[in-house]
């Protein structure tokens, strides 16, 4: 069986007298592309953020690689290879796009940064046209580029995107997707927390419902598409 590479038990969290997350279980294992579904609302930005501690959790456990990693910083967790592209993307809009990758490897020591940029460039050809462009005057879609390939720099382990496809242009949502599916398909282990439910599940191994801060519903990602429930209230049928 492979190795769990996230797991996460009992999870709560709460702002302020709200309670946004109500003891979620959930877990990713190595290789997997997991997909977390729910409506604007529902809690999964607040649990990926617990989980990459730029939220505190009020109880609960999250195990990665089978250590406790609760109420440790970001910038350690990046450097374990636990790595978020946040919803928003929150490029460094007066840095130009060489410089953004570089600070996607701010944690590294080695020598094969300018290797891993052109790799990224290899990814997103359009990054490499404008290597030199501010990130600021990209579209909504580049940055979202931009900061998956910064995401990438770190060589993450585990990759978690948040909602990389809102706000984007139907032609480049299919494009997001489409580099999804290859990051995953070059062995990382992706955990995608989407609205656009068909298509996350349509990429998943597995995937998790979660609404009012709660996981209804868990399953292989072709049977939660196909159930009736999902269907109806996340594919309009």
């Amino acid at each position: 069986m492979s190795q769990t590479m996230l797991k996460v038990s009992g999870l709560k969290v709460a702002y302020g007298g709200i309670q946004a997350v109500k003891g979620v279980n959930f877990e990713v294992h190595e290789g997997e592309l997991v997909s977390l579904i729910g409506a604007n609302g529902a809690g999964k930005t607040t649990t990926l953020k617990a989980v990459t501690g730029t939220q505190a959790a009020a109880e609960g456990s999250i195990e990665y690689l089978g250590r406790n990693i609760k109420g440790q910083g970001p910038w350690d967790l990046v450097k374990q290879g636990l790595v978020m592209v946040p919803e928003g993307r929150g490029t460094f809009t007066r840095m130009t796009i060489t410089e953004n990758l570089q600070m996607g490897a701010f944690v590294r020591k080695d020598k094969e940064i300018d290797a891993d940029i052109e790799k990224v460039f290899a990814i997103f050809p359009r990054l490499k046209e404008r290597r030199n462009q501010l990130a600021g005057t990209m579209s909504g879609g580049e940055q979202q580029m931009l900061a998956m390939g910064r995401a990438l720099m770190a060589r993450p382990k585990v990759l978690l995107l948040d909602e990389p496809s809102m706000g984007l242009s139907p032609i480049m949502v299919d494009k997001i997707f489409e580099v999804v599916a290859d990051i995953h398909s070059r062995g990382t282990t992706v955990l995608l927390v989407e609205q656009n439910a068909s298509r996350a599940l349509g990429l998943a191994n597995r995937g998790y419902v979660m609404d009012s801060g709660e996981i209804t519903m868990s399953g292989e990602a072709k049977a939660l598409l196909n159930d009736p429930k999902v269907r109806a209230a996340y594919l309009g049928e």
